[in-house]
């Protein structure tokens, strides 16, 4: 692991995200494995409720790789599995709940904190850097 992300903020190899996932058993805590511009791909293991919140100038996008993955909105609930994609708008107060483990890829804007507008230490997190890894 790294803290650091590569100079360009291009992968330096292909990422097997089966790998990577499998280098780690933290949950809520975001790897990020690439950046395209100003966004970043973050692999992470959710189990349980995340804080509700929101963040107020970018999207966040969901795409579940295996589980399945409840999203909370004010005024209803997405439910996701595997191979399926939300994005929640930017402002859009959000919950994320896994009843059993879920990993998915977050696609959102570089440095975004996953906690949002949350008043939390608790999970606060922009991701850490990973090795890229193939199989």
């Amino acid at each position: 692991m790294s803290a650091d992300p590569p100079a360009t903020g291009a992968c330096a190899s292909a990422v097997n995200l089966a790998s990577v996932l499998g280098s780690f058993q933290e949950q809520w805590a975001p790897r990020i494995v690439a950046r395209l511009n100003d966004t970043e791909f973050k692999l992470a293991k959710l189990e349980g409720e995340f804080v509700c919140h929101a963040h107020a100038d970018t999207d966040e996008a969901f795409l579940v790789l295996q589980g399945s993955l409840i999203i909370r909105l004010e005024d209803r609930e997405v439910k996701l599995h595997p191979g399926e994609l939300f994005v929640v708008p930017r402002g859009v107060r959000h919950q994320p709940v896994a009843n059993h483990e879920c990993h998915v890829l977050l696609i959102e804007a570089a440095e975004t904190l996953n906690t949002g507008d949350a008043e939390t230490k608790a999970y606060s997190s922009q991701g850490v850097w990973v090795q890229a890894t193939k199989s």
